[in-house]
């Protein structure tokens, strides 16, 4: 086993379809990730948050534009953007010339937490090829980047 308990069992997996599988996954790595990020910092970042920092890393994108952009409500992503803000991990601006929008930003510790984050990550992925071997990984990346023809 790689890390934290398991979703579902192994036997149970092998009845799935593609969707459920990819599930699966998703949600084994994210608790894994969010665990080991949660287990080293005393600054609690949920998986939504790392998404919405994960889109503004090194940008200065609108509020606006992260709604647009990030699969989760708008109601929601203000909520987030307020707490990331609370926990001094971005800054929000005004927009030049336009008083109505906002853009947003990771601050230094923002950035620091992001790129420590970053290398977490690197570490699970590391102890996944352990297992299931670097090609297989390499393999899946290069099938999950591969353009499927079903967006909506």
């Amino acid at each position: 086993m790689i890390g934290v308990d398991r979703l579902i069992s192994n036997s149970e997996l092998q009845n799935l379809d593609l969707i459920d599988l990819i599930s699966e996954r998703h949600s084994l790595v994210r608790k894994i990730s969010e665990k080991a990020w949660n287990d080293k910092s005393e600054i609690y970042i949920s998986n939504s948050e790392w998404y919405i920092m994960a889109r503004i890393y090194k940008k200065r994108p609108t509020i606006s534009y992260v709604t647009k952009n990030v699969e989760i409500s708008r109601q929601a992503i203000h909520k987030f953007i307020k707490n990331l803000s609370v926990k001094g991990l971005v800054e929000i601006n005004n927009l030049e010339n336009n008083k109505k929008e906002k853009c947003i930003q990771l601050t230094a510790l923002g950035e620091e937490c992001y790129e420590k984050n970053e290398v977490l990550k690197a570490q699970l992925e590391n102890k996944i090829a352990e297992k299931i071997g670097v090609e297989q990984v390499k393999i899946l990346k290069d099938l999950l980047k591969v353009e499927w023809g079903i967006e909506q």
